[in-house]
């Protein structure tokens, strides 16, 4: 498969990079190795750090699940990250069962919204929490999440963070997760 590198995004964790790293939580299956920072980086440029204590990888895909009216609200109302209030990030790290992948498309579809309502759950907290969808089982080296979500958040949203995480985790579809690690940053001046 090509990709184009622009949508080929690292996130290395180690001790360099402008997130600092404050909690990592194993939600479920095995955990990733202590880091105090994160780097987010485009493209397949070499990471920055000596050492990492770990390096995944994602890929920005086209919308999946989504119908042209969600697809219309969801682009209204979703904010660009990188904005100077959002000092706060999540990074949520999902591997989902075999199960799950040998369901049909239009099966996953009805488990992700008609019965666990994960688009409208995500809806009710935009513009607040910006957030993009990175694929991992898309890229031809083996990785062991099938997607990464990085959230941005001002602090004083920290809380609708949490109510969202507890929403979508009561789901349906989180029945069908096999692994899931919780990563929380502030960001930080890297001068």
């Amino acid at each position: 498969m090509t990709v184009t590198s622009q949508r080929v995004f690292n996130f290395t964790a180690g001790e360099q990079g402008p997130w600092q790293i404050q909690s990592t939580t194993n939600v479920a299956g095995s955990p990733l190795p202590g880091a105090s920072r994160l780097e987010v980086t485009a493209n397949r440029r070499e990471r920055t750090q000596s050492v990492p204590a770990w390096r995944l990888q994602g890929i920005t895909s086209n919308d999946r699940y989504v119908t042209r009216a969600e697809k219309i609200a969801l682009a209204t109302r979703q904010p660009e990250l990188g904005r100077s209030s959002a000092t706060c990030a999540a990074l949520i790290a999902l591997r989902k069962q075999p199960a799950w992948w040998q369901l049909t498309q239009d099966e996953r579809r009805a488990i992700l919204e008609e019965q666990s309502n994960h688009i409208a759950i995500g809806m009710r907290y935009l513009p607040t929490i910006a957030r993009r969808l990175y694929h991992c089982r898309d890229l031809a080296d083996a990785q062991p999440f099938d997607f990464i979500t990085w959230f941005e958040f001002a602090p004083q949203d920290t809380n609708a963070f949490d109510e969202l995480l507890t929403a979508l985790r009561r789901s349906v579809e989180w029945h069908f997760v096999e692994r899931e690690v919780d990563i929380r940053m502030v960001q930080v001046d890297t001068i």
